[in-house]
């Protein structure tokens, strides 16, 4: 037997007795591992929460100097904070879609677009991410493109007052349908604000005027008479309402409007002169109701003589050296009635003053198309007939 089998032998009794000693301390050992472990994670990820804690407080910081920076409109100085703040934070929304905005503030349509629409596609319910890019179509003269933003602006997503926003997108898009002469979608969408709109008189005062530009006079004249309701001296809607019901062809509402406001800013020259025809297209009619034989007479040879006249100062100046078939027609027709229609001649014989208007009518639609637009009694004559067209 070797000397290392005798040492080996000699020591194996040794080692069975440490066997348990080493089965005791190993446990011991791999818990002390195991706490070294979750120790060095605990600080390892203290530091990263501490770090990323900083980093977020930097870009807490850039983003409030830029927003304060984008409010005084100091856009070069607001793209550099937001900028910075997006070193700190770079997938960051709200810094990037304000960075946007400063980029909008200087003329940098393509990079601010660049941004709202990488923006668009990952939020494309945000309310003034469609806003932004509805006004950048508008500038492109994207119509189709502009609308589809406007409209999904409108039924967004938006932070705060939700109804706000969305009024004052629809009004927006309002303006840029009438600046593009698109006057039945901008009534839809004027209808579409109206169902939704309280009843302040500010909000329904600025509604009546876009009906009003619209020619939606029926729904102007709604609109104007609920801020009427409120403030029945309110000059500007008193006109408004005047106007409306003048284009509606409702003389005598509209001179009870008319003479409101020319009583209340008698500087108001188009209220007044408004009034002045609606006085001569009430008192020029000879078919409205309740007047005498001889008043109705009377009316009828004063638009008699009005329309010649302005036949005849309509082939001076016209320009046409030779008149037309039709003013030939007119001309001759006029001539021949002229000695049937006086206020004695019509008293004996009432059925002629039909075609004596039906003849001054033609007269006025005719000169109108000719000579341009008439003015003072051709006027109310004009409007007169429009009145009864089809009665």
């Amino acid at each position: 037997m070797t000397e290392a089998q005798v040492e080996n032998r000699a020591l194996g009794p040794k080692r069975l007795r440490d066997l348990p000693l080493y089965l005791t301390r190993r446990p011991v050992f791999l818990t002390l591992l195991s706490l070294a472990a979750i120790l060095f994670f605990l600080a390892v990820t203290g530091l990263s929460r501490i770090y990323h804690a900083q980093q977020n407080s930097l870009g807490t910081r850039w983003s409030g100097r830029g927003i304060a920076d984008l409010q005084a409109h100091r856009y070069g100085t607001a793209v550099t904070d937001f900028r910075t703040a997006l070193l700190y934070s770079r997938d960051n929304y709200s810094y990037q879609l304000n960075l946007a905005e400063a980029l909008l503030g200087l003329k940098r349509t393509n990079e601010a677009y660049a941004y709202l629409i990488n923006l668009w596609d990952r939020e494309p319910e945000n309310g003034l991410v469609n806003l932004e890019l509805a006004r950048i179509a508008v500038q492109k003269h994207e119509t189709d493109q502009a609308l589809r933003y406007y409209h999904n602006a409108i039924y967004a997503i938006w932070p705060g007052d939700q109804e706000t926003e969305r009024r004052d997108t629809r009004l927006e898009l309002i303006d840029f349908l009438l600046k593009i002469n698109a006057q039945p979608q901008a009534q839809a969408e004027l209808i579409a604000l109206a169902a939704n709109l309280g009843h302040d008189p500010s909000d329904q005062a600025r509604l009546a005027d876009l009906f009003l530009q619209t020619r939606d006079y029926e729904h102007a004249l709604a609109a104007y008479r609920q801020v009427l309701k409120s403030d029945s001296h309110n000059s500007a809607a008193l006109a408004g309402a005047g106007l409306a019901a003048f284009q509606l062809g409702r003389y005598p509402l509209s001179e009870k409007y008319l003479e409101a406001t020319v009583a209340a800013d008698p500087r108001d020259p188009e209220s007044a002169a408004q009034l002045k025809t609606t006085e001569l297209v009430m008192r020029m009619d000879p078919f409205r109701r309740q007047i005498s034989a001889a008043e109705r007479a009377r009316i009828v040879v004063e638009a008699f003589t009005a329309a010649g006249a302005r036949m005849q100062s309509c082939s001076v100046t016209s320009s046409t050296t030779q008149p037309s078939s039709s003013k030939q027609s007119l001309s001759d027709a006029w001539t021949k009635m002229k000695p049937q229609v006086t206020e004695p001649g019509l008293r004996r014989n009432p059925d002629l003053v039909e075609p004596a208007m039906e003849l001054v009518f033609n007269i006025e639609r005719q000169t109108s198309a000719t000579c341009g637009a008439p003015s003072g009694p051709d006027l109310a004559l004009l409007l007169i007939a429009r009145l009864h067209e089809g009665s």
